[in-house]
């Protein structure tokens, strides 16, 4: 009887209470939602068994968490702590990405520069709220919806807080087809809806390998802090366009992007042990992360309205919510909301342009910002 009583007190169930209950809740309806909704199920899926992984009560007992020192999955958490994982991200979806609607119409840009709007006004939100100025930067820079960027500058800035704001982070990235579309409907009519956007210029091949090499000089003498992130995106899309690297770029879009995509959310996921994540401080990340989501897309559908005050060819202020770099959902929603009033408007095309312009305007902004507060 004695060995038995001890054998129950290596397990888990000798460990289980209310907080890891809660926590596995929490991770069996991200995993839920991935597979069962389909938001963002290369996200959702490996965050949430992360969760899962990372509450199992007796895990940290048995030194096999990530906040363990020595256990395996503190060395995979290393490549979340240290920066590592999200350029390499990035270098995946520069190769993936095409760039050619921001080249035939430069002017969308200022689409995806309208959105991180919402990252500094949650910035000045989060300082209110009790945060110190390098944990309000880490905070703010969820409005850009992307989880990648949002995991780089916590881990420079606030790495204690990298748990909470990532999983935020990718939360909101995955409930970007719920959020946005009530937004974008509040903040413009019918006819705006129905505007039709003159379709893009063809796009050389010249232009498409001139492009990453000239943004990436221009975006790193800006904001030097983000060079990790802007050089890889870069890079990987110079593989993509240049003709001549296309095995690097299949290997960069595919098994390099993958297994970072797998560690990031699995690694992120354990970080949210229950002793750690179960704290008013991450409600309020959370509820900030939303507010600056939320101010991103309104911003971007404003701003789109405020251009076509003073422009000849309209731009349906639908695309405007594109400008939050949640690469590709943020430039299919106002496809399907575009549609729902006119079923022969196609507005993906425009809406990738304020799309790839925020994922380069939110690493931008990161390093802006690491490169005041770093």
């Amino acid at each position: 009887m004695a060995e038995l009583i001890n054998f129950f007190y290596t397990t888990g169930f000798a460990w289980m209470n209310v907080s890891y209950l809660a926590m596995l809740l929490i991770g069996f309806v991200f995993i839920w939602l991935g597979i069962a909704k389909d938001y963002e199920p290369l996200l959702l899926v490996p965050i949430g068994f992360g969760i899962v992984l990372g509450n199992l009560p007796g895990v940290s007992a048995m030194m096999q968490g990530v906040y363990n020192q020595g256990s395996v999955m503190q060395y995979l958490y290393f490549g979340v702590l240290k920066g590592i994982y999200p350029p390499l991200i990035f270098l995946g979806i520069g190769a993936m990405t095409d760039f050619s609607t921001l080249i035939a119409n430069p002017k969308l840009i200022l689409l995806g520069a309208a959105a991180q709007f919402g990252i500094f006004a949650t910035f000045a939100g989060a300082m209110l709220l009790g945060f110190n100025v390098l944990e309000a930067a880490s905070i703010g820079i969820i409005g850009g919806a992307d989880g990648p960027t949002s995991i780089y500058l916590s881990s420079k800035l606030a790495p204690h807080l990298v748990g909470p704001i990532a999983v935020a982070a990718y939360s909101y990235m995955a409930l970007v087809p719920v959020i946005q579309p009530p937004i974008m409907k509040l903040l413009t009519n019918s006819k705006e809806r129905v505007i039709r956007m003159k379709t893009p210029r063809i796009v050389s091949q010249r232009e498409k390998i001139l492009f990453p090499i000239i943004a990436f000089v221009v975006t790193g003498l800006i904001a030097p802090g983000g060079v990790a992130l802007l050089g890889m995106l870069f890079l990987g899309n110079l593989l993509k366009e240049s003709g001549v690297t296309e095995r690097l770029a299949v290997t960069a879009r595919n098994a390099i992007i993958d297994t970072c995509t797998i560690l990031i959310g699995v690694t992120v996921g354990a970080s949210t042990s229950a002793d750690v994540f179960l704290n008013p401080i991450s409600i309020k990340i959370f509820a900030l992360g939303c507010f600056s989501f939320m101010m991103a897309s309104a911003t971007g559908v404003l701003f789109a309205k405020f251009m076509n005050l003073f422009l000849k060819e309209k731009i349906n202020p639908l695309i405007g919510s594109a400008g939050v770099s949640a690469v590709p959902d943020s430039a299919r929603v106002p496809q399907i909301v575009g549609q729902q009033y006119d079923k022969t408007n196609y507005l993906l095309m425009h809406a990738m342009a304020p799309n790839v312009a925020g994922v380069i305007g939110s690493a931008v902004a990161a390093g802006v910002l690491l490169g005041i507060l770093g």
